[in-house]
């Protein structure tokens, strides 16, 4: 029975070494570099002369980089709230509402977007929101305006609008499979105990849904904070995040060392803050994964 058991384990890693080993080699590896680059005083692995933490005593010391990274955590986590709030309503009529004859056609609408590449979508934003572009010129026909409205692009809340949307289909789909898992009986039980639908959908389904709005949460929010086409093409280049910051020292500056160190330190920000919120998921909400 032992060596049966063996027998398929072995047979199991020989199924699963194929893609094992190509995802260490095209995930593992480039992180393992950046690494690596983040503790040289010069940019080149092949030349090892020295390694040095002085690029993360620029990064930490840096008040410019401060100012960056925590409007990049704000940035991500209002577009956070803006999607997964938008997302749930959708997701709650896709599962409660839509009859299930319908449900892939509405779910093929929502993917939609994905046939499009992401540059092409924030370009059309831009057109969207720019000074003579269709909001603007919409309201201008209809009489609502005389000049133009110059607020509606190169700010915040323009990139939040753009993320926003590029991002609601991966928020709209784990809510959907988590409200799908909802056995139907306990909506209807608390129903027949007296509860209102609002109180039902408060203590119930909510709290059976969380697992979906984690995962949409972190879905969106560690995307959106290495966004760097955004912010620059909708935000104009006058609000830089953080990977605008990291493609300047990589790209611009060919300073890599300094590049690396700021992209690693993003990185274990950004698995801090998720570690956070997961804990602070289970600790008060109650979900057990």
């Amino acid at each position: 029975m032992a060596s049966g058991n063996r027998s398929q384990s072995a047979q199991g890693l020989t199924l699963i070494a194929p893609p094992l080993g190509y995802a260490l080699l095209v995930m593992a590896a480039p992180l393992l570099t950046i690494l690596a680059y983040s503790f040289l005083k010069d940019g080149y692995l092949t030349v090892i002369r020295e390694f040095t933490l002085d690029n993360y005593r620029a990064v930490w010391t840096d008040p410019i980089v401060r100012t960056v990274m925590l409007r990049s955590l704000g940035v991500a986590a209002l577009v956070t709230l803006v999607t997964v709030v938008l997302a749930f309503p959708v997701a709650y009529f896709l599962s409660f509402v839509v009859s299930p004859s319908k449900k892939s056609m509405w779910l093929f609408l929502i993917t939609i977007p994905f046939w499009t590449s992401y540059l092409i979508r924030v370009f059309l934003w831009k057109v969207i929101l720019g000074y003579n572009g269709v909001v603007n010129s919409g309201l201008k026909t209809l009489g609502i305006i005389e000049q133009p409205l110059s607020f509606l692009l190169y700010n915040i809340n323009s990139m939040v609008i753009t993320l926003a949307h590029a991002y609601a289909p991966f928020a709209i789909l784990p809510i959907f499979i988590a409200l799908e898992k909802i056995d139907r009986s306990l909506l209807e039980a608390g129903r027949d105990l007296g509860e209102s639908r609002a109180m039902t959908f408060w203590r119930v389904t909510l709290p059976l849904a969380m697992p979906g709005v984690v995962a949409a949460s972190l879905i969106v929010f560690i995307p959106t904070i290495g966004d760097y086409v955004t912010p620059a093409l909708i935000g104009g280049g006058k609000i830089p995040m953080i990977a605008n910051l990291i493609q300047s020292q990589m790209l611009d500056l060919d300073n890599r060392p300094l590049g690396s160190a700021l992209a690693v330190t993003a990185m274990l920000i950004v698995a801090v803050f998720s570690l956070i919120f997961v804990a602070m998921n289970r600790r008060f909400l109650k979900v057990r994964q």
